[in-house]
């Protein structure tokens, strides 16, 4: 796989030198000739500003879809220093990240955890919502946050939401920009981004990014090395046809990683507070992670109001570990806790599949729009584990470990087997058929609705989920969606929006079955309003999310498993975002989420989560002095705890930056992370870890 990267990108190249030789030997006025033509052929729309396909999978403005949508743009991510896609998505309005452990994260809104991540509108349910990595957000144009149930994505999910990673795309003009960073913890970075124009008629183009960053952490021990490649070309095909096609490499290294979490209460229930830098690995631990992804894409515009598209994605993924669990009860002296030594080689399979018809008709006198396609997702992941036990599930002698904080080699890298056993293997398929529209009432009144008819397949285990056996393991549902909006005038719009919940679950019941689906319905109403000739954005939204049968924790079985039963679930509360530009110079976004969450009893349930959050995002340019831009970002959340477990009161944290223009290609930033320096805990859904100190970072970019 990695052969046939470089073979593309050495292609890259070559294409790239050839058209520049054959641009130079072009004439001036053929030159003027071929780059007029331009606005005629396909690609160059393709390569415009896309508008969000948001959460329908119709192409409409944010403002006339019935429902909550956010992003946070390559502008917001370079400004604020956002390289990872975890750190990025913490300041997103009504998302929570729970990091609970150095590689693995989850994320939640609307008090339930988000299970569907896409690259381009397209993706599949994460196991267990576990993301492993971070992305690097220098790949993507922004990143968009659709908040509520799946709708017409997938049809398959609950009503947390969905995030939505936008790549970056070839465009009309050559160049780019390359950036160098350094920063606390020894951090260095380096990042490229070029696109050139591959034909001299400009029918084909090609982008390469590359980004790799080294550095250590204020974790103990804690180092990472990743290196992110990025090739994408397109380009026309005959008159009417556009074809992308695109390969993205990542090499993620991590030393002693964190496997679980920080035990921060004693066995009498009191808290303990260690250092923020605490870690309860060992220094011979490391998590290397490596993916190869690739994409094809082939539009054909079959009239002036129709166009057919075919889209194919692949992601092979590679994780090698050897890793080190802390976990017991703490005295009064902190110690009492143990460790269990695990090494693992996983792999993953991923195929995403659409084909869909687009576009406009006419009917009673007004324009519509429809789409109508298929789509397939297969997942098939396969751990060999280094037994130091006769089972898969049995654990070894657990040494005992010294009090905590402990250092990083008290507890030596135990002898491992020659060979691995194959202790976790599974595979799931999703197939659906999709239809959506947007129905023009009036002029004034639109409707949107669609339905998704899916078969849901899987075997095996889960990878992050309980183990168990499915009592059905093949699933057919339907699931409708729909929505009014109203626009009560051109810049103020009312919505309301309905869609089925249809949750296929990984955790197991005491006897070791599968829990059935969940189900459950989400409504959503809300009024979005433009101003200062539609350079801000405002919207507010009311939301309620019934859901019934979805698993929640009930202990552990005599056998050492997890085990858990059906609850009910009620989910309700609003939110707030102002989004967009206050003049010419400034950039502001603002976000309010309020939630209650009940469970069957009536009593709060999954506490976890912060029921109020507040986050900001500002940056302007200086009167007076325009090559200087400041900008400040932050956020608060009320208090949240975990029963028998930690309790994190109410806090803000804020980052800053200041960037100078030295001239028109050359721009100089610093950075200054957690700048009021507060020490708290980042998330306490499935354990806890310290968010980091402050911290600072100085960059320097060139654009090309």
């Amino acid at each position: 796989m990695k052969n046939k990267f470089l073979l593309s990108a050495c292609a890259l190249a070559a294409a790239a030198l050839t058209a520049e030789a054959r641009a130079q030997a072009e004439s001036p006025a053929q030159d003027k000739a071929e780059s007029q033509r331009l606005e005629a052929i396909v690609v160059t729309g393709k390569r415009a500003n896309r508008i969000s396909k948001g959460a329908t999978g119709l192409a409409m403005e944010l403002k006339d879809t019935p429902q909550s949508i956010s992003t946070l743009d390559k502008e917001d991510l370079t400004n604020f220093g956002l390289t990872g896609s975890n750190e990025a998505l913490g300041l997103a309005t009504g998302i929570n990240v729970d990091q609970y452990e150095t590689n693995r994260a989850v994320f939640n809104s609307r008090g339930f955890d988000i299970q569907l991540t896409q690259l381009d509108g397209l993706g599949m349910t994460n196991s267990w919502g576990t993301v492993v990595g971070r992305e690097d957000t220098f790949l993507f144009e922004k990143i968009e946050l659709i908040r509520g149930a799946n709708g017409l994505l997938t049809g398959v999910g609950n009503a947390s939401g969905t995030i939505n990673y936008v790549r970056k795309r070839p465009t009309n003009q050559d160049g780019g920009e390359v950036n160098a960073s350094v920063g606390s913890w020894n951090m260095r970075r380096a990042a490229l981004d070029y696109n050139k124009v591959l034909t001299a008629d400009g029918s084909w183009a090609g982008r390469v990014i590359v980004a790799h960053e080294d550095k250590d952490s204020y974790l103990r021990d804690l180092h990472d090395n990743r290196t992110t490649a990025y090739g994408v070309v397109d380009g026309q095909i005959g008159d009417n046809g556009v074809l992308t096609a695109g390969v993205t490499v990542v090499d993620a290294r991590q030393d002693s990683p964190m496997w679980g979490s920080l035990t921060l209460v004693r066995a009498d229930g009191t808290q303990i507070d260690v250092p923020s830098g605490t870690s309860t690995s060992q220094n011979w631990t490391y998590w290397n992670t490596k993916s190869y992804s690739s994409f094809v894409e082939y539009a054909h515009k079959l009239s002036t109001d129709w166009e057919a598209k075919a889209t194919y994605n692949y992601r092979h993924g590679d994780e090698k570990t050897k890793l080190f669990y802390a976990s017991g009860s703490l005295d009064a002296n902190n110690v009492g806790l143990t460790g269990w030594p695990y090494r693992s080689e996983t792999e993953s399979d991923n195929h995403v599949m659409d084909v869909n018809l687009s576009g406009q008709f006419s009917a009673f006198g007004r324009r519509h729009s429809l789409v109508v396609g298929f789509n397939r997702s297969t997942e098939k992941t396969a751990t060999g584990t280094y037994l130091l036990a006769p089972g898969c599930n049995d654990q070894p002698p657990m040494p005992a470990l010294p009090a905590l904080p402990y250092a990083g080699n008290v507890i030596p890298e135990p002898t491992w087997p020659t060979q691995s056993t194959a202790c976790n293997s599974g595979e799931q398929t999703l197939n659906r058929l999709y239809v959506a529209s947007r129905l023009e009432l009036t002029d004034s009144l639109k409707a949107i609705v669609g339905v998704n008819a899916f078969r849901h397949w899987r075997g095996g285990e889960s990878r992050y989920g309980s183990g168990g056996t499915p009592l059905d393991p093949r699933t057919r549902k339907t699931s409708p969606y729909a929505g009014l909006t109203y626009d009560i005038t051109p810049n103020l719009t009312t919505y309301v929006s309905y869609s089925n919940i249809f949750l296929p679950q990984e955790q197991a019941d005491p006897n070791g079955n599968l829990l059935a689906p969940a189900k459950g319905t989400n409504v959503e109403a809300g009024v979005k309003a433009e101003w200062l000739s539609k350079a801000l954005m405002t919207t507010f939204a009311v939301f309620s999310a019934k859901q019934k049968g979805l698993a929640a924790y009930g202990g552990m079985t005599a056998g050492g498993a997890y085990w858990y039963y059906p609850d009910n679930f009620d989910s309700k509360g609003f939110e707030m975002e102002a989004s967009g530009r206050l003049g010419k110079d400034t950039r502001v976004t603002l976000g309010y989420t309020h939630l209650t969450l009940t469970g069957s009893d009536g009593q709060d349930a999954n506490t976890w989560v912060p029921r109020n959050t507040l986050n900001f995002l500002v940056d302007s340019r200086m009167p007076g002095f325009e090559s200087v831009k400041l900008g400040l970002s932050g956020r608060w959340q009320s208090k949240a705890y975990k029963a028998y477990s930690v309790t994190q009161g109410a806090y803000a944290t804020a980052n800053a930056f200041a960037s100078y223009d030295l001239n028109d290609k050359t721009t100089l930033r610093f950075n200054i992370n957690n700048l009021l320096d507060k020490k708290a805990i980042g998330g306490i859904e499935n354990g806890a870890i310290y968010i980091p100190p402050r911290n600072a970072s100085v960059s320097l970019s060139y654009k090309l």
